[in-house]
């Protein structure tokens, strides 16, 4: 739910149809959601096309500290069948106490001590709300595709993948057709002005930058800043 790269998403649905399937024929079946980055556009209608199929599955996690945007350290993991959940996290010791009734939180997290480390992203969701989520999710797509737009209208960039979420792929046009070295330069430029920071990614083996809008008070304002800066710093690089 969201790759890294590209921004895109599975077909969910297809995939819980194949679970199903390998079910029916006796073959045990799990399927996981990466969602580190756009778990939560499950929040938003306006995503639903991208999101069709995900409740069907079995496990989920993401990132806090991406969309949500609280501090590192607070993955979250979700699992529909409690049961698999707690045999997988739960350990038996001569030392430990198993108590009965009560929900004991050591047989459900990978750690016995933490800190409360769900403290934040509790309170930023109850702030939010699903509707507060669904706007994030969506300004944060809106922007992305500003961010796309305001880059390919200047005949120096192509932007390689079809924007559906929060991310770009990049492709800076050289001349002399060697755009990995304005990339770099592009990328240099930008860091050391501290405007912004991009870094590369090898994406079907071409070296290309990749853009996050990850920011949640980052506007479009700041998107054509950070646009102009860019390419203030391609001509800088070609000339």
């Amino acid at each position: 739910a969201g790759n890294v790269n590209t921004g895109s998403f599975d077909d969910f649905t297809t995939v819980a149809d194949l679970v199903q399937e390998h079910r029916a024929a006796g073959n045990p079946t799990w399927a996981h959601v990466d969602g580190a980055v756009m778990l939560l556009a499950a929040a938003s209608p306006a995503m639903a096309e991208h999101t069709q199929g995900l409740a069907r599955l079995d496990s989920w996690s993401t990132d806090g500290h991406k969309l949500l945007n609280v501090a590192y350290d607070c993955g979250v993991a979700v699992c529909r069948h409690p049961a698999a959940h707690r045999a997988a996290m739960s350990v038996q010791a001569s030392y430990l106490e198993q108590g009965t009734g009560a929900r004991d939180p050591m047989d459900w997290n990978p750690e016995f001590s933490r800190r409360a480390r769900g403290v934040g992203v509790y309170a930023t969701l109850r702030s939010l709300g699903r509707q507060g989520v669904a706007e994030l999710v969506e300004r944060t797509v809106q922007l992305a595709r500003h961010f796309a737009d305001s880059l390919q209208a200047s005949g120096r960039v192509q932007v390689v993948n079809e924007v559906v979420s929060n991310q770009l792929l990049v492709r800076w046009l050289a001349p002399a057709g060697d755009n990995a070295r304005v990339l770099d330069a592009v990328m240099a430029g930008i860091r050391a002005e501290g405007t912004a920071y991009f870094s590369a990614t090898t994406y079907r083996g071409e070296r290309l930058m990749r853009i996050s809008i990850s920011d949640w008070a980052s506007d479009q304002d700041d998107v054509d800043r950070v646009v102009a800066a860019l390419l203030r710093h391609a001509v800088d690089a070609t000339g």
